[in-house]
């Protein structure tokens, strides 16, 4: 398909902006942003706001008292068009603590980026901000184009989500810039997820002096975890893990409170009522005499589906892709992210159209940086033909 003179433009900015990505990309790894942490995750919001208010893009704040604030980015004007506007969205927070950035700061080899978060997903928010630059610099019209910079998806979303299902409910297109796979496929579909926590209650007794009066939490929560991850369906898709255990007061104490957070994975709407029942059975089972257990849920991701108009946006994201030069696929993930959400409010979504990436929530991410401008490009002629430009 040959190029209309936007694409060409567009193609050609985005290209000779590859430095300046990478040197945005630097400043957001090098900048700390765990989910829970509001300073932090506005301070890398800020970056994001910087840039874009230096190119004449309008930021919307939209602010929370707990979790960060959530940066909607319009390059043609605050209050444009809202219906049938395309969404280019990303999160900004990481699964990495406070103090990481500086023990592991961003640093490229011949081919590779390396840091906390660098792929997932803070080169992906690169991506955004510099197509809607491109575009504000190379439109002759207003474009009902945004960006959504997202600030708590590593935890579920809390606090971004009702932001992200009113803004996609009148999008016509969502575009997660979630990595690409390392394979370079992007994302068609992903398992919903919960994320829950386990409470357990004993009773204090003296360890040495009176054992046998107290109750031990430690214990009951012990049995429970191996309950929990006895539960897993691998066939089905089902997965469970407790990520974090704490309890107990003092060493010499038997432990009268214990809790646990954890992790399950589902792929059906069934699944996900299933599972709730089970676990659910594990936490009223009295594993220990005198014990008792509470089950919450702490947030909560939805699958992301591929409906028929999800499918056409894979196919032309196909085409924009070739006429960047490159082939990709689809692919199927055992993770969970915004776009489900997004997906579920009945906007055509696909998601993953980030950098090429892996190793993802580890101290070996990376991108590979020769993806950076190709995928910028492909996701910069999908979007200007879904606004038929």
């Amino acid at each position: 398909m040959s190029l209309s003179a936007i694409e060409t433009a567009v193609a050609n900015d985005l290209k000779a902006s590859n430095s300046e990505m990478r040197d945005l990309l630097e400043k957001l790894v090098n900048t700390d942003s765990p989910s829970r942490e509001k300073l932090a995750v506005d301070a890398a919001g800020g970056i994001i706001s910087n840039f874009c208010d230096k190119n004449n893009i309008h930021v919307s704040i939209i602010s929370h008292d707990e979790f960060g604030d959530v940066l909607k980015a319009e390059p043609f004007g605050g209050g444009s068009a809202e219906k049938n506007s395309v969404i280019l969205m990303g999160h900004r927070d990481t699964v990495f603590p406070l103090g990481e950035a500086a023990r592991r700061p961003y640093r490229e080899d011949n081919k590779r980026a390396y840091g906390p978060g660098v792929g997932d997903m803070k080169a992906g928010l690169v991506i955004n901000v510099f197509i809607l630059r491109a575009l504000k610099r190379h439109s002759n019209v207003p474009l009902p184009i945004k960006g959504l910079f997202t600030s708590d998806e590593e935890i579920g979303s809390p606090g971004s989500r009702p932001v992200i299902e009113r803004e996609a409910a009148q999008a016509n297109t969502v575009f997660n810039s979630e990595p690409a796979r390392a394979s370079g496929k992007v994302v068609v579909g992903r398992k919903g997820g919960i994320f829950l926590r386990l409470d357990v209650y004993g009773k204090a007794a003296h360890s040495g002096a009176k054992p046998g009066t107290g109750i031990s939490a430690i214990d009951a929560i012990a049995r429970k975890v191996i309950a929990i991850h006895g539960l897993c369906d691998p066939l089905k898709g089902i997965n469970l893990n407790v990520g974090m255990l704490h309890g107990g007061e003092v060493i010499n104490m038997v432990a009268p409170h214990a809790y646990g957070e954890f992790d399950l994975r589902y792929i059906t709407p069934e699944d996900r009522a299933g599972m709730l029942e089970q676990v659910n059975a594990v936490a009223a089972r009295e594993d220990v005499p005198g014990a008792r257990a509470e089950i919450s849920i702490l947030s909560e991701f939805v699958p992301l589906k591929q409906s028929e108009a999800s499918k056409s946006l894979y196919e032309l994201y196909r085409g924009a892709a070739r006429d960047v030069g490159f082939e990709v696929e689809g692919d199927f993930s055992g993770g969970c992210a915004d776009s489900g959400f997004t997906s579920e409010v009945g906007a055509p979504t696909l998601c993953g159209t980030g950098a090429i990436g892996g190793n993802f929530h580890s101290k070996d991410e990376y991108i590979e940086l020769a993806s950076l401008v190709p995928r910028a490009q492909a996701l910069a002629f999908a979007a200007l033909r879904r606004l038929n430009v």
